[in-house]
Order: structure tokens, then sequence, then C-alpha cells
């Protein structure tokens, strides 16, 4: 293994193994498919059917259980799928199965029909399982014996991520919303095809990094603290002797596990399909919530009886990461109303039509948008391609081949958009303002870290969920005069890219540092277990926002949309002003860690 991952190391492209940019590419493409396709889901489900651009026009609240059930499932999968990748596969072969999974999946939404709708969630739900999970693990076999170079790696991997995110929602949703709703599924679908083909003639290039599972199961982490030398194995071998899982646990993993699920499919079917599989009330509450509390009550059970077993010191860290793990919750919640309600707000109570000088303004700001850090990316493209053209021509040809296209499909939105005197911002460009925030703020925030004014983890809990909820204040400033019940408004866009703004800022404060400070304070034998319980709490915030983001007609229609978006910002702020207050309760449990 020491010997690929040294001949990884003799070309480089800007300081790092071409591999890394292999991978940086692959994740690109399946975040521009993934986004792509995501923002559009809301859009497409509540579109109206006689409109120049039909839709099956679903109720928020349907769709929008739909999408939290299918949000949710994203976040539990690759908890499967890291174990599969493990045991079975190996990390590069998980991720070509993902890749061609989520191709698959990205193919049968084109047909716009229920069956292939369904199934095409499935199929990326599945696929997502794979892939998510085992990208970062392959990186993390690369930097073996490197790992002063991990944090640049993993630098340039999330902008990977984020590149994706942008160019997705901007171009599917474009096509979208300006052709029709295949062209942006279907375009969501050849990029991932494009992902698939050059890893997979890319992947003689790692050797056998990433190709055989690994004996001893291991999670990776953007911060790579639990490195424990042989004496620490030996010491965490003894101790996880004195607590493992019994069979009570296992049965309340399995009870809690399938309640919850239960409660995920039931919700959408009961709502879209009149299929109820909890059709029972006990009181006040119908089977639904009671299935769903009954499985929270067991699960909370076996946290802390496991927790009430370890030693003092580490039993208090894994309280810290269990407080941080309920403010995740909320935080995820409201944030991830981006997708949602905050979509359908752009769409429907936002004023997107532009003329004269400021239809020629916006235009300008999209071309830079879009055609500067394209040009940037396709540079890195270009050293690439320098570096590896006769080790792996055929990935190279792939991957020009797709940034061909690509700078075609920019061409069509640039010309098309130009021609016209006035333009109409369409509802999906918002969503890219999040991945451009964090791009433009991210080296702000990572300085500030690296500063002497670098908060605590329980201030920057505090500082994300106020944030949060500020953005989510600015929208109701802005709605206030939206009468009651309205369908339709015109608020400005300023409104919405502020909130946007705040939400990014909150989210650099929370979202890297959660699984940043989970792999300082648990212990290296838990950190699969803890990892799980970290996706499992974000799972949890994806459903809650689908939840509490599909009750946005019923309360609009009973109080107001300023109401609505008052919800959000009152909740984020008073938890994040709850975690500012127990900032010394968490030091104490967290015995000096930073």
């Amino acid at each position: 293994m020491n010997t690929d991952i040294e001949n990884l190391f003799k070309d480089k492209v800007i300081g790092h193994p071409p591999g890394l940019f292999v991978i940086f590419f692959t994740e690109m493409w399946e975040r521009f498919s993934f986004y792509g396709m995501k923002i559009l889901l809301v859009l497409f489900l509540t579109a109206p059917y006689l409109s120049d651009n039909p839709g099956w026009e679903w109720s928020r609240e349907n769709a929008l259980a739909l999408i939290g059930t299918y949000s949710s499932l994203l976040y539990l999968t690759p908890i499967v799928g890291g174990w599969l990748a493990d045991k079975i596969t190996g990390y590069k072969w998980a991720v070509i199965i993902g890749c061609f999974v989520m191709m698959l999946g990205h193919a049968f939404m084109v047909f716009e029909t229920t069956w292939s709708l369904y199934l095409g969630l499935a199929l990326l739900v599945i696929g997502t399982g794979f892939f998510k999970p085992n990208m970062t693990s392959m990186i993390s076999e690369m930097y073996k014996g490197k790992e002063s170079k991990k944090d640049g790696a993993y630098t340039i991997y999330y902008m990977g991520v984020n590149a994706g995110a942008f160019f997705g929602m901007m171009l599917c949703g474009y096509l979208a919303e300006n052709i029709g709703w295949s062209y942006g599924f279907g375009l969501a679908g050849i990029f991932m095809l494009g992902g698939l083909v050059q890893f997979w003639l890319a992947k003689d290039l790692f050797g056998q990094i990433g190709e055989k599972p690994s004996k001893i199961h291991e999670v990776e982490l953007p911060q790579n603290i639990n490195e424990d030398s042989p004496k620490e194995h030996d010491t965490t071998s003894n101790s996880e002797k004195l607590n493992p899982f019994t069979s009570i646990d296992k049965i309340l993993i399995l009870l809690s596990s399938i309640g919850g699920l239960l409660y995920l499919f039931n919700d959408p079917i009961s709502k879209i399909g009149d299929i109820n599989m909890l059709n029972f009330k006990i009181g006040n509450l119908d089977g639904s919530n009671v299935t769903i509390l009954l499985a929270l009550v067991l699960f909370l059970y076996l946290i802390i009886t496991r927790i009430s077993r370890y030693n003092t010191i580490v039993r208090d860290k894994i309280i810290a990461v269990s407080i941080f793990g309920i403010f995740t919750v909320f935080f995820f919640a409201a944030f991830e109303q981006s997708l949602g309600s905050m979509t359908l707000f752009a769409r429907d109570y936002t004023a997107r039509a532009l003329s004269g000088n400021s239809a020629m303004v916006f235009k300008i700001i999209d071309l830079i948008l879009t055609v500067v850090p394209l040009a940037i990316i396709t540079w890195v493209l270009y050293l690439l391609f320098k570096k590896t053209y006769s080790k792996i021509p055929y990935s190279n040809i792939v991957l020009g081949l797709t940034f061909v296209f690509l700078w075609f499909v920019v061409g069509y939105k640039v010309n098309n958009e130009f021609s016209k005197d006035t333009t109409e911002v369409g509802a999906s460009w918002f969503g890219i303002l999040n991945s451009f925030f964090i791009i433009t703020l991210a080296p702000l925030f990572s300085k500030w870290w690296e500063s002497k004014y670098n908060p605590s983890v329980g201030m920057k809990y505090g500082f994300g969920l106020i944030l949060l909820g500020l953005g989510f204040g600015v929208l109701v400033f802005g709605t206030m005069g939206i009468p009651q019940g309205a369908k339709t408004a015109s608020v400005s866009m300023i409104f919405l890219i502020l909130a946007y703004l705040l939400h990014t800022m909150g989210e650099l404060c929370i979202s890297p540092v959660g699984l940043s400070y989970l792999s300082k304070l648990v212990p290296g034998r838990m950190i699969g277990f803890m990892f799980g319980i970290w996706y499992l709490a974000i799972a949890i915030g994806q459903k809650a926002a689908g939840t509490m983001g599909g009750m946005i007609d019923k309360i609009t229609e009973q109080y107001s949309l300023s109401t609505f978006f008052l919800i959000f910002t009152l909740i984020p702020i008073g938890v994040g002003l709850i975690s500012i207050l127990l900032n010394k309760v968490l030091k104490k449990l967290m015995h000096g860690v930073r």
C-alpha cells in the first residue's frame, strides 16, 4: 500500500497527487447531479398542471413530506454503505457501485411518471449510501503517512463538493424552468454518467488503494484525530470488553430502527397515497406519532444506558457530543428549508422579473458567477491532463468531453439570456447562493478559527444558530406586507439573498465543526457508532425540515407567511442562546478538548 501512495505522490497537481483531482471531479459531478435534481423536485411536484411548464400540482405539504423522507434516508443509508465497503466491496468499488446506481436513478427521473419518480428516488438513496461515506475514505488511505497535507486535501475536496452543487443548481434549474423538467433531470443524469465513467477509467491510477476491505472498521472524518498508536489500541481493546453491545442493546437498536423507518415511509404514503400503515390511535396521538415517539424513547434509553457504563471522562465527552447532536437536529430542521419552503418562497412570493438596467446588471453578475469559477476549474483540469495524459488517457478524454458539454450548456444559457431585453430570475437560481457564499466566506472563517479569537464549540454553535435565525428574521421583515392566506406576492430579491448570506455564515459556524469535535471527543473504538449517531441526528433534522416546511400553507392561511418564518426565527435563536449559556458546562464536559 505504501508503494501505491508513493507512486501517487510522484507527480503532483497544485502540490497534491493527481488521484485527489480524479476524486475531486467525481465528487463534483455527483454533487452536480444530486443538487441539480434536488432543487427541481419541490418545484416540479408543486408546479400547476395548467402552465407553460406543467408539473404534478401536489400540495406543498405532500411534496415536502416526500422530500423530507427522501432527504432523511440520504443520511441513513451511508451508515450501511460504509459498513458494506469496509467488510465486502472496498472503498473504490463502493464508489463505482454508488455512481452506477445513482446514474440509473437520474435516468428514471426523466420519464416524469409516478413509478419512475419513486424508483428513481429509491435508487438515488441506495447509490448515495455506497458513494457518500467512501470518497473521504479513499482520501484517508491516499494520505496515510502524509497527515500534514490532509487539511489541504480536504479543502480541495470540499471545493469540488460546492462547485458541483453550484453548477448543478444553476444549470439543471435553468434548463428545467426554461425548457422542461425532463431536461433538468436529464442533465443531472448525463453528468452523473460522466463522473462514473471517468472514475472507472482512472481506477488503476490508485493501485490497491481502496481496493480491499480493511479488517478493522474505520470511519474517516474531515479532521482525523484518532490515529491511535498500537499501545492505545491495546488499551481500547481492553476497554471495549467492558462495554460490549448486549442483547438488550441490539434489540433496542432493532426496534427503534423499525419504528423510525415505519414513520419515515408512512408519513408521505399516508398523505400522498392515502394508505396508512399505522392506522391506530392512543389517546389524542395517532399511530404515526405514537410510533416515532416510542422509537425515540427506546433510542434515548439505549444511549443513556450505554453512556452510563463508561468511565467518567469518556461519559462526559459523549454527553457533550450528544448535546451537540441535539443542536444539530434543530439547525438542520431550519437550514434545510433552503431546498423546500425557501425555494417555494422564491417562486411564488419573490419579484423575479427584471427589465432595463436592473436586468442587464443581473445578467452581467450571473455571467461572472458562471464563467469565472468554470474557467478556474477548467484550468485545474488542464493541469491534471498534463500530469496524467499517458497514465489515464481514456479517463481524461471522458472528463474533457464532459467539460466541453458543460461549456456548451453555459454558452447556451448566457446567449439565451443576453438575447432577451428582460429576464426572469429562476426560482432555482437562489439555491446557488449557499455554495457561492461558502466558497467566498470559508477562508475568512478558517482564519477566524485559527486565530487567538477562536471561540469554543458552545459559542460556535450559538453563533451559528443565531445567524440562522436572523436569516429567517430578514424574511419575516420582508413578508410583513403580505396579507393572510396569500398564495403569491412580489417581495424584493434582496431579502432572500440576505437570508442565504446569514444562513451560510451560520452553516460555516456549525457544519464543519460538528464532525471535527466528534472525532476529537470520541475514543477511536466508538467512532463508527457515534458517526452513525451523528448522521442519525442530521437525518432527523432533514425529516423535521420537510414536516415543518409542509406547514407553510396551513400557517399562512391561519396566520400569515411572516408567522411561518417567525417560527424559524425564534426557535434557532432560542436554541443558540441555550448553547451559549451552556458553554461553561460543555467546556467542563469536554475535559480540555478544543
